[in-house]
C-alpha cells in the first residue's frame, strides 16, 4: 500500500496550525462544492471564468467573482448562442430547424471536474466547463458536449467504452490585423522568417522556445497533460500530441489547449490559428483522432481477440466509418476554408480507404502491439469543434459494429492519387449530412437540424465575399 499523503500544515489566521487538504493542490478538478471553496480560497481566485463551447468550439459563458460562483448562483445562457453562425449570423427557419420564439436561457451547470486556474490572466482567475440544461433539468441536445455524451451513452448502453488520442496542428503566424493581406510565417529567434519542410526539425522547434516554454508551463498549470510536440512540414507549423484517454476529458483539452496556445501566442506578438487550410502553397492543419474501444466488463481491447488477432468488431468500425464518415465530413471539415486542405495528391487524405501505417489513407492502422490496436482518423482538420468531431468519428464506428459493415480490403499503395471519395465543398456536405438517417438518430435530430442550418447561413455568407482570384482574373478578362 501506498503511504497516505502528507498535509500541508499552514498557520491559520488565530495563530494556530491548520492542515491544508490535498485536494487543493489539485490542478484540475475537484468533487464537490464543498471542495470548491477551499480550492479556491487556497489559490486566492478572485474571478471565475464560466466557460462551455458553441458549435463552432468558442468559449462562451460568463465570468463572476468566486464568492458568487459558490453563493449557489444561477447560471443561464440564451439558447440562440448555440444556434450563431461563426460570424455572429443567425440561420433561417426550414428544414427541420425552427429559431425559439422566446430564445429562452439554458442553465449551465459546472462541471467541476474540470476546474482549473487561467494562467495568462494578471489577476487570480479560473475557469470551469459547464453543460447545459434546460430548466426543468432535461439535457440540451443540441449542445456540442451534450452531443458526445449523447454518443458515449449509446456505446455504454452496449458495455463499450472508448479510448481516443488527438493530435492537433496548428500554425504561428505574423499578426494580421487585416483580413486583406494573407498569412505569413513568423520570425523566429534566428531572425528570419520560418521556411517549410522543417517536419520533425529540433531547430524548428527551437526556433521558438520561449513561446513552447510557455505553452508547457501554461497547460502544466492547467493539469493539460501534452504527450509530444513537433514541427511540422508547414512553415511555422507545429503539432501537439495529447495522451489518451475519455473522450469527453481529452474534447475538454482540447478545448482548453486551443485558449492556451493562443494566449500564449499572443504573448510573443505573434497568432496562433488553427485554420485548416491557413497559408497557400502551405500544408494544411489536421486533428487526427486514434480510437480504440475497451469491452468495460474484462477490460479487453475489443479489436484485438484473446490470441492477438484482428476482430469481427475491428473490421465493423472501419467498415462503419467508410460508410459513414462521408456523411459525417460537414463535422470534420465544418467551414469553406476546410475544402482547401482536403485537395487532391496532398498530405491530407481525400478517399474513404483504410490501410496499415498507410497516411494515403483516411484511416490508419498504426503499427502497435495488439492491446494498444486502434483505427486513426486522419480526415478531421484543426478547425473541427474537438467534442463534435469525436462525436462523428465514434458514431461512425459505433454504426459500423451495430450493424456489422464490412470493410473494404486494405489499401497497400498510394491512396490519394486516384479519386476523390469526399464530398468537395461544405454545401455537398450538408446534403449527405441531412440524408444519413442512423447517423442522425444516434447524434440527435434537434442536433442534425440546427448544425446543418448553421453551416448553410455560413456558406451564404462567404459567398456574399469577393475573393482576391476573382479580382485577378475576371475584373478585366470577361
Amino acid at each position: 500500500m501506498m503511504p497516505p499523503a502528507k498535509k500541508e500544515v499552514r498557520p491559520s489566521s488565530r495563530g494556530g496550525r491548520v492542515r491544508t487538504p490535498a485536494f487543493v493542490k489539485n490542478q484540475r478538478g475537484v468533487k464537490n462544492w464543498k471542495e470548491v471553496s477551499a480550492w479556491l480560497e487556497w489559490r486566492g481566485i478572485e474571478d471565475i471564468e464560466c466557460i462551455t463551447p458553441d458549435q463552432a468550439g468558442v468559449a462562451r459563458g460568463k465570468m463572476m467573482p468566486s464568492k458568487k460562483f459558490t453563493s449557489n448562483t444561477s447560471l443561464a445562457l440564451p439558447s440562440a448562442v448555440f444556434m450563431t453562425t461563426i460570424s455572429g449570423g443567425y440561420p433561417e427557419d426550414g428544414n427541420g430547424f425552427h429559431y425559439p420564439e422566446d430564445d429562452g436561457d439554458l442553465k449551465l451547470m459546472p462541471d467541476l471536474s474540470t476546474l482549473t486556474v487561467v494562467p495568462w490572466e494578471e489577476d487570480p482567475t479560473a475557469a470551469v466547463i459547464c453543460d447545459l440544461v434546460h430548466q426543468d433539468g432535461r439535457s440540451v441536445e443540441f449542445t456540442p458536449r451534450n452531443v458526445l455524451k449523447r454518443v458515449l451513452a449509446a456505446y455504454d448502453k452496449r458495455g463499450l467504452k472508448p479510448v481516443v488520442a488527438p493530435e492537433i496542428e496548428f500554425y504561428l503566424v505574423r499578426k494580421n490585423p487585416d483580413p486583406d493581406y494573407p498569412l505569413t510565417p513568423p520570425v523566429g529567434r534566428s531572425g528570419r522568417p520560418i521556411g517549410g519542410g522543417a517536419g520533425y526539425s529540433i531547430a524548428g522547434v527551437n526556433e521558438f522556445d520561449e513561446l513552447i516554454d510557455d505553452i508547457y508551463h501554461f497547460s502544466e498549470g492547467q493539469g493539460l497533460e501534452i504527450d509530444t510536440l513537433i514541427h511540422e512540414e508547414g512553415a511555422g507549423q507545429l503539432e501537439i500530441n495529447l495522451r489518451h484517454g475519455d473522450p469527453i476529458e481529452l474534447a475538454d483539452q482540447v478545448f482548453m489547449f486551443k485558449r492556451t496556445i493562443r494566449e500564449a501566442a499572443l504573448k510573443h506578438e505573434i497568432y496562433a490559428t488553427f485554420m485548416a487550410k491557413p497559408i497557400q502553397g502551405q500544408p494544411g492543419s489536421a486533428m487526427h483522432i486514434h480510437q480504440s474501444i475497451i469491452d468495460k466488463k474484462t477490460g479487453r481491447n475489443v479489436f484485438s481477440a484473446e490470441d492477438g488477432s484482428e476482430t469481427d468488431d475491428f473490421f465493423h468500425f472501419i467498415g462503419g466509418m467508410q460508410k459513414h464518415v462521408p456523411n459525417a465530413l460537414v463535422m470534420f471539415a465544418p467551414y469553406v476554408n476546410s475544402y482547401r486542405r482536403l485537395t487532391q495528391a496532398a498530405s491530407a487524405p481525400v478517399n474513404n480507404k483504410w490501410g496499415y501505417d498507410n497516411r494515403t489513407t483516411a484511416f490508419r492502422v498504426p503499427r502497435s502491439d495488439p492491446a494498444a490496436r486502434r483505427v486513426e482518423n486522419r480526415i478531421p482538420s484543426s478547425d473541427a469543434n474537438p467534442y463534435l468531431a469525436l462525436a462523428a468519428s465514434l458514431a461512425c464506428g459505433l454504426i459500423g459494429m451495430i450493424n456489422k459493415v464490412k470493410a473494404e480490403p486494405p489499401v497497400l499503395t498510394t491512396a490519394n492519387a486516384a479519386e476523390i471519395d469526399l464530398p468537395r465543398s461544405l454545401l455537398e456536405a450538408v446534403d449527405l449530412f441531412e440524408a444519413d438517417e442512423e447517423l442522425g438518430a444516434l447524434l440527435g435530430k434537434s442536433f442534425t437540424a440546427t448544425y446543418a442550418a448553421i453551416k448553410r447561413a455560413e456558406f451564404e455568407t462567404f459567398m456574399e465575399v469577393i475573393s482576391p482570384w476573382e479580382r485577378e482574373y475576371l475584373l478585366l478578362n470577361v
